[in-house]
Parts: structure tokens; sequence; C-alpha cells
């Protein structure tokens, strides 16, 4: 070969090494399909290329993750007394997405079917926050509940017993009595992305700790469940499409590495079977439920004194009302005496921050709100009229003062209460009770036509003899309770059916 030959040869291999590359960072390292504008890329995706056009990132690997959490996670077994059904949720509300989840979405998440057998048992799972027994769950897992028995993941069994619990976030406190044991650390659900990995783990049908993976597929979900439960339901869920099913209620949601974002909660199924999506308790509403439990023995709620248009509206409540979306929630009315009410916000506003984290719609800053308890003060940015400002707020309770609620049963009831003596117990021929002395404004004047001098014999099927055995008895059953007692001078007992709401 001559040299001419051999500079063709060399020639044409440059030219098309180059070609090559060309062909390559055209068509590979940038990203196909994106027209740049003076070489920039949109704004939507800062921070997904490096300045060479490369994706960064390594492949995630789950396993760290999971042994972080698989010990901290439980298998909750509940015994459920006479005349009780595993699935207890009140039917007197029903959801707006019963058309799509049907009726008995929670229930047939839980335990299928409502049935009769006596005693009913049913099974959930918890997560282990402390070394000394404290276990998170739902509280539909552990709702009216004779008994509780936890197994952790190395086969040990316990007793357990009910700290307190939510109806209304649907979340309960239980423990056992041990010491040194695994627990999950809290994560902060506020630094959640969507398309985020998570993990979900619990004991799904009965099966030993099970570990799925999915997406953070959407946040702030509001279905319209704790509604059934309490007139003051929180709701802003972590939807995720990790497969959980009938068992995995109270499980944990952990990110990548291995923290507690959540407290999985419901499935979307018209069936009680996995069907695509599942929905956790974001767990910064998690750390203030538990910690209102443990600290007040009941949630301290508080109120900002707004109503507001939700994000689910009909399009004519929207155009009634101008609404004018991704401005943040508006403001249909003012409360007089609620918290921001003097604070200069009016109908018509829209909020857009609660202390400086952005809201769009209502159970955004719902999930803000549940993390604050009466008296604390915080800063509500809102807009009107394309102008933005700032008003400083100290939240109140759902009385309208600032002081934190007692949990003592007579506050409960709304009744003045004491125990019967043994003199008067003697000559009504009982062991015991607990006389309802004068009945003030609270659930039993709304629910039922109990009148003053009532004897508490029993509450929910439980002999009562003090008011500390109705307060326990009623402790088990955070959601409803049955009173049956008497009448001094009068024949028969009596029945009181009562729903505990918030």
């Amino acid at each position: 070969m001559n040299i001419k030959q051999t500079l063709t040869v060399v020639l044409i291999s440059a030219v098309t090494s180059t070609a090559a590359m060309f062909a390559y960072d055209s068509f590979v390292r940038k990203p196909a399909g994106i027209q740049l504008s003076n070489g920039k890329l949109p704004a939507s995706y800062a921070g997904f290329y490096d300045s060479n056009m490369n994706v960064p990132g390594q492949p995630v690997d789950f396993q760290p993750a999971s042994q972080a959490a698989v010990p901290a996670v439980v298998h909750i077994t509940t015994v459920i007394g006479e005349n009780q059904a595993s699935n207890n949720l009140p039917k007197t509300r029903k959801s707006p997405f019963s058309d799509f989840f049907g009726d008995d979405f929670l229930e047939d998440f839980f335990g299928g079917p409502e049935t009769r057998s006596f005693p009913q048992r049913a099974s959930g799972s918890g997560v282990v926050i402390s070394e000394d027994g404290y276990i998170v769950t739902n509280n539909h897992v552990i709702d009216q509940a004779t008994e509780l028995n936890v197994t952790l993941n190395n086969k040990k069994q316990y007793k357990a017993k009910v700290i307190g619990a939510d109806p209304s976030s649907d979340l309960a406190l239980i423990k056992i009595e041990e010491k040194g044991l695994p627990f999950l650390l809290y994560g902060n659900s506020d630094f959640l992305k969507l398309g985020q990995w998570v993990l979900a783990v619990g004991y799904p049908l009965n099966l030993e700790t099970t570990v799925t993976a999915g997406i953070v597929s959407a946040k702030a979900r509001t279905l319209g469940l704790n509604a059934r439960k309490s007139n003051t339901p929180i709701e802003s869920f972590i939807q995720t499409d990790a497969a959980v099913n009938q068992g995995n209620s109270g499980g944990a949601l952990v990110n990548t590495t291995g923290e507690l974002v959540g407290i999985v909660s419901a499935i979307a199924s018209p069936t009680g079977a996995y069907a695509g999506y599942s929905y956790a308790i974001p767990v910064n509403i998690v750390k203030k439920i538990i910690n209102d439990l443990l600290q007040y023995g009941t949630v301290q709620r508080a109120y900002l004194g707004i109503s507001y248009l939700p994000e689910n509206a009909p399009e004519a409540e929207k155009a009634k009302n101008s609404y004018k979306e991704g401005l943040g929630v508006l403001v249909m009315e003012v409360a007089k005496d609620g918290a921001i009410s003097g604070s200069g916000v009016q109908s018509g506003d829209y909020i857009t921050k609660i202390n400086g984290v952005k809201v769009q719609t209502g159970s955004e800053m719902v999930e803000q709100i549940a993390g604050y308890k009466p008296g604390d003060k915080i800063t509500v940015s809102y807009k009107r009229a394309e102008k933005d400002y700032v008003a400083t707020v100290t939240l109140k309770n759902k009385t309208g003062s600032y002081d934190i609620v007692k949990n003592t049963v007579s506050d409960k009831l709304g009744a003045d209460l004491q125990n019967l003596d043994a003199k008067k117990a003697t000559e009504f021929k009982i062991k015991g009770g607990v006389i309802v002395s004068k009945i003030r404004a609270g659930l039993i004047d709304d629910q039922t036509r109990m009148r003053d001098g009532f004897v508490i014999l029993k509450a929910n099927g439980t002999e009562i003899k003090s008011i500390e055995e109705l307060n326990a008895a009623m402790a088990k059953s955070p959601s409803k309770v049955l009173l049956e007692g008497f009448y001094p001078g009068y024949d028969g007992l009596y029945q009181y059916p009562i729903e505990l709401v918030d």
C-alpha cells in the first residue's frame, strides 16, 4: 500500500469516527425529542442532566432500607368481643368516593366483608417507634378490640395495650412491655417528591414480613375515608404504587434511606384486593398525633377558623366563586371568633403558605395545620388582587379558645360523673357503677335521650364499677361506645349508643 492509499484510509477512518461521535452526541447523550433554545434546557429539566447532557445517578439498592425496616415492623392480631364484628366502621356517612371504591372500601382493606361469628379475629401491622415498646398503627386495626397481640419479626409474642387513638387521622398508639427493641427513625414527609422510590413493609394476607417497592405517585390525596368516623377528619395521603393488601394496614412506608415517611392506611380497590394504588398517612402528621397522645392523652387539634373551596368542588361551584386555578386555597368564609378573624384575611383571598410552606390545595393546608396545637403562632401568607400579604395567627381549639384540651371521660361525654357509693350499690344489689349526675353540652346531649341520674353498669359489654373502669373501656373503642344501665326507681335496663366523633 503506497502513501496515498494510506492517507486515504486514515482520512476515511477519521471522518467515520467524527460522524459516529456526532451521532452519539446528538441522539444518545442529548435528551431525544427536546429542542434546545439558545443551548438551554427547559426549567423543568433543571438538575436532570449534567453539564455534558448525561443523566447522573446510580441504580437504587433497596437492601439497606429493607434491613432497617423489617425488624421494626410488627404483626398485630386482634380479638373483638361478643356482638362485635371485625369491620365496625360506622355506616352513617357515605364517602364521596363510594361509587369508585365501594362503600366497604376501608373495611375490605382491613378485614373483608362484615361477618357475625364469635369472637371476631383480624390482623394488621404496626411500626415500633421506640426501644421501649411504643408501636404506631391504624385506629381501624385496634378499634373495639378486646385483645391485642403483637408478634415481632423474630417471632416473639406479646400482649399489647392501647395508649390512645385518633379516628380523625386513623392513627393509634399501642405498647408492649419490652426493652431494647429495634425501631424506625422518623423522616420528613414534606421532603417526599413525585417519582421518589418508597418501600411498603407489613404483613399482608397473614404472610410473614413482606417488602414491596413503588414510587410516590401523588401527594395530599383526600379520599373522604376518615369522615366516616370523625366530624373533623384529617386526610392528606401519600399515594404510591407499592403493592399492599389486607393486613398491610398500619405498616411502614419508608424511603430508600430506611426512614419512616408514612403509615400505610388504605388501598384504592373495588374488591378489597390490591388494584394499583395504596395510601399512607404522612409521617409529619403521625409525629404530631403520637406526641399528643403521649403527652396529653388526646390530640390537640388546631383550627384556623375558615371554610374553603375544596379542590374537588364541581366546576359550577368554582365558576360561581370566580375560582382561579393555581393561586392557592380560596377562602370562602372567615368565622367571627375564629383564630384568623381580625388578621386581615377575608373571604375571596387565596391562602398560599402556612409558616412558609407552600399550599395549593385544602388537603395540603390541613396537613400543615395538623402539625400545630392550640396556642401556637404561625404565619399565613395570602394573596388578594395579585398582591401578597402575610398575617400572624394564633391557632385555637374547637371551642374557640387557646387552651389545651383535656382528656377525661367526663369531657368526652359532656357530663358530670361520680362513682356509685358502696351503700347505694348494696341497696341496688349491684357491685358498683357510675352515676351521670348532670348532663352538659356534649355527645350524650347531642346523640341520646339520657337523663340526669342514669347509672352506667356496662360500656361495650364490659362491666363498669368506677369512672376509671369506664375510661379504660372507652379507650379500647375510640370511635363508639354502648352505655348500658338503669334509672333508680324505674324498672328495666336502657342502652345508649354514642359515636365518639371528634
